[in-house]
């Protein structure tokens, strides 16, 4: 007996857990390395940025960390891999958590920029 022969009996009586929807580890680390790449890529532009389009930038990724979150949700519905399910409920934690502050901040600096309604004189008529 070789050793696949007693794996895919092992298999077939449900003792392993089937290894046909499980990822090569070609694929992990092509995922990986996209990863890494968008990481440095998205930290070299957020440091180009200058101080005028820093309130749209965040406006931006705020949305785009709602879109994330939508989609760990549905992940979390369809998924039964205990360990997917802790790494996207970790996920939505994280992105509503940037979500939320992110807006809540840029509200903030947009009532930095508005108009202040200039006093009125006391002997002006209404």
């Amino acid at each position: 007996m070789t050793l696949i022969s007693v794996l895919q009996a092992a298999n077939a009586t449900a003792a392993l857990p089937s290894t046909a929807n499980m990822p090569s580890t070609n694929d992990l680390l092509i995922d990986l390395l996209v990863f890494i790449m968008a990481t440095f890529l998205g930290v070299g532009l957020i440091r180009g940025v200058t101080r005028l389009l820093h309130t749209p930038l965040m406006a931006l990724t705020n949305a785009i960390s709602s879109v994330s979150m939508i989609a760990a949700l549905i992940v979390m519905s369809e998924s039964s891999n205990t360990t997917i399910l802790i790494l996207t409920t970790v996920g939505v934690a994280l992105a509503s958590t940037n979500v939320i502050s992110g807006f809540l901040l840029v509200e903030r600096i947009n009532r930095l920029f508005r108009k202040k309604p200039a006093p009125k004189k006391e002997g002006q008529a209404k």
